[in-house]
């Protein structure tokens, strides 16, 4: 009875969070210099350009600042101790990942509940408890490093793993004896690498990276040309073999990994973040990992000399192109010796199987499981059977078919969620996947494939019922007319007359999903009498690559104008009111929620921009910020410059506009969205604010864009914002 006591006063509480007025804040003295850049003509001013040297002393020092005027702002919100303390009982659950398989052994993920990172366990059979096998938490003392990717070996004694510290995209790769648990000398020193995958028989790998650079190099965005290589196990990493350039283009990304059965190498060649790539294979048979090259394989290609240039050009001779084209996606399933089995959406924009006979001349290419009404996202292999991951108005459903293409079979799932995993090996028999949704905490299954049964393996056991909670789907039209469907959900038996708190969420961009998913921070919210609305807008992939390019480039006004549709609906269907509603999203979501602010200030009563890309003219100089040009465009071409300058949200704040209460989150080691983004982005709208309304900046330390934070962090952060939303929308 404590807890419920406890929180019945939390909200006792809220419903006097009106009584604080707003006053004006002081805001920090943010100075202004005279920048000028000049683009297609057009002469812009960039006064707050000195924020862009994130280390400098004075730069540091307003940081200092800006957080102690967030701080003592968030300090006078009686309910921030009672949501962290809330926020606390909430999270402190066993959560597990699937398990799976290598070598004889089992792995999966644990968290004992609060802990910053989850623990990789390794277990001796499927029903054994396990025991500890690598724990982050001991890698750093304030729970900052990660785990950034594992990799074993086809027999499971060796697993490549990389650790990241701060989130930062960088990390650091070593090899661990499985049996020992002990770390081999080898060591990929950071860098922004991945595609970790080990020739058959263990002896070495393949994986990406950049040259190498320095941290400040790679912070202003030019250290590009991505290579291929392979590591020797036991070698030095300076005596890697560089297996495949892309010299024509320094913009091209490349990976490659290995098939199941050892016979070839798969490189895909991308551009940007596009998820549009070409495609090549290599011959490991005879592999030489001193060259890099298949000794006994006849290319037809006659290359003398053994100089570097010479080796590059024998190399280059043994990958053998079955794409060419940046035209579609293609993501490679598996194989039948040299037919190799693709999910792609070209000619099918919601995606379908294909087949490539490579030993046909120039390959010859046939529909396997063709394009259907669901978006296909993803296919596993396994037990000779392709599982077919689709979006039906972006919640899961699971599909089997045969090498054939035929329909086997469904797996029936709990309800409107989403399900993943499925992982496996070709003729595995067994497979795990885990099922969730805004009110379900993840569930695992144990899956017979012969059979077609579902067993419950594991399930979370979270602090609350999900039964007070529902779930709904609704569609609204944005201003094109286009249908955008939306999840909304709330506490059941709430009245909906709009005078609802609403926290409207979004993302919008690179083709990501935004599917139903269990994040027990919104627990809290819905506790509260929250309603939370999730809208799945164009440039994301629920629909399939049409629906991606609708929200590209010089259409990314229907990504804003979808969100503000959102935002009409719930104002005209009683659920909320612009007092009362809120909006938020983080990377190209905090993007989202900076243009939408600046074009409809009027419609909302809080926002919460986090990490987002805010100066649409310089994002290509930071980081890795180039690569996005291909979902937003590039201001060096006129075209999209002038549909760019139109809604970023740096250059769109209008002086005197009284804008609502907003809270800006970032971090200091941000190295993807660039924190001087958010920097200038939060000073220009303190400058600009016409109201009496607060403009926030929260910035974390030692933390990066997101992935990897610590659990302490995570809590803090969301007390806070939910802090801000009870003073700000006067529940």
């Amino acid at each position: 009875m404590i807890y419920k006591l406890s929180f019945a006063f939390l909200i006792s509480m809220m419903l006097t969070a009106n009584i604080f007025a707003q006053t004006k804040l002081n805001y920090p003295d943010t100075k202004k210099v005279d920048q000028i850049d000049e683009y297609h003509g057009i002469k812009v001013a960039d006064p707050y350009r000195w924020l862009e040297e994130v280390d400098s002393a004075e730069t540091k020092a307003w940081v200092d600042a800006e957080n102690k005027v967030t701080n003592d702002y968030l300090a006078t919100i009686p309910q921030r101790e009672q949501l962290k303390k809330r926020l606390t009982e909430l999270w402190n659950y066993e959560k597990y990942s699937a398990p799976f398989k290598a070598g004889n052994h089992y792995f999966y993920y644990k968290n004992d509940g609060l802990q910053n990172q989850s623990v990789l366990y390794i277990a001796d059979s499927v029903t054994d408890a396990g025991r500890v096998f690598l724990d982050p938490n001991k890698l750093s003392q304030d729970g900052t490093a990660a785990l950034a990717g594992i990799s074993f070996t086809d027999d499971g004694k060796l697993m490549a793993y990389g650790v990241a510290i701060a989130g930062s995209d960088r990390s650091e790769w070593r090899v661990k004896d499985v049996e020992t648990g002990q770390d081999l000398p080898d060591l990929m020193k950071p860098n922004r690498q991945g595609g970790f995958s080990w020739l058959k028989d263990g002896s070495g790998f393949f994986y990406s990276r950049f040259p190498d650079a320095e941290q400040g190099k790679e912070l202003k965005g030019v250290n590009f040309n991505h290579k291929l290589y392979f590591h020797k196990l036991g070698n030095p990493q300076s005596e890697d073999v560089l297996i495949y350039e892309r010299p024509d283009d320094k913009e091209f990304f490349i990976s490659g990994f290995v098939t199941e059965d050892g016979d070839y190498l798969i490189i895909y060649v991308g551009k940007g973040t596009s998820p549009k790539n070409m495609v090549f294979y290599k011959s490991l048979k005879d592999f030489n990992p001193k060259t890099g090259l298949s000794d006994n394989y006849i290319s037809g290609v006659d290359i003398k000399g053994n100089d570097e240039k010479a080796l590059t050009a024998r190399r280059n001779a043994q990958i053998h192109p079955l794409v060419m084209e940046l035209r579609a996606n293609y993501s490679f399933i598996g194989n039948d010796g040299r037919n190799f089995y693709f999910l792609t959406d070209d000619n099918a924009l919601r995606g379908k199987i294909v087949i490539a006979d490579t030993m046909s001349k120039l390959g010859k290419w046939s529909d396997v499981v063709k394009e259907s009404a669901e978006t296909l996202g993803s296919v596993d292999f396994i037990n000779n059977q392709f599982v077919l991951n689709y979006l039906k108005d972006a919640y899961t459903q699971i599909k089997i078919h045969n090498l054939d293409g035929e329909f086997v079979r469904e797996v029936k799932l709990p309800g409107i969620g989403s399900a993943g995993g499925f992982g496996g090996k070709r003729y595995d028999t067994e497979t795990f996947y885990s099922y969730s949704s805004y009110n379900a905490p993840p569930t695992i299954y144990r899956y017979n494939m012969k059979t077609g049964k579902s067993k419950l393996f594991r399930q979370a056991k979270v602090a609350f019922n999900p039964k007070d909670f529902e779930v709904k789907q609704v569609k609204y039209a944005s201003k094109d007319g286009t249908p955008i469907p939306m999840f909304i959900v709330h506490k059941k038996g709430i009245k909906l007359d709009g005078n609802n708190p609403t926290l409207l969420y979004g993302y919008g961009g690179f083709n990501i999903s935004m599917t139903p998913g269990f994040a027990v921070s919104r627990i809290v919210w819905l506790e509260m009498g929250g309603v939370l609305a999730v809208a799945n807008l164009r440039g994301g992939a629920e629909y399939g690559e049409a629906w991606h390019e609708a929200g590209t480039k010089l259409k990314k006004q229907n990504v804003f104008d979808d969100f503000i549709g959102a935002a009409e609906f719930l104002i005209a269907d009683k659920i909320t009111n612009p007092k009362k509603l809120a909006i938020q999203g983080g990377s190209n979501g905090g993007l989202l929620v900076g243009a939408v602010l600046n074009q409809r200030p009027e419609l909302f009563g809080a926002a919460l921009p986090a990490v987002g890309v805010m100066d649409m003219l310089r994002f290509p100089k930071f980081t890795i910020g180039w690569a996005w040009t291909s979902d937003y465009g590039s201001p060096d071409n006129l075209d999209e410059f002038n549909a760019i300058f139109k809604y970023s949200p740096l250059h769109n704040i209008k002086s005197g506009t009284k804008y609502p209460a907003v809270l800006v989150t970032t971090a200091d080691h941000d190295d993807r969205v660039f924190p001087a983004h958010s920097f200038k982005y939060a000073a220009a709208l303190q400058a600009a604010q016409g109201g009496d309304a607060p403009v926030l900046i929260r910035i974390e330390t030692k933390a990066g864009h997101g992935a990897g934070k610590p659990t302490a962090k995570v809590i803090e952060e969301a007390a806070d914002i939910y802090g801000f939303l009870i003073k700000n929308l006067g529940m």
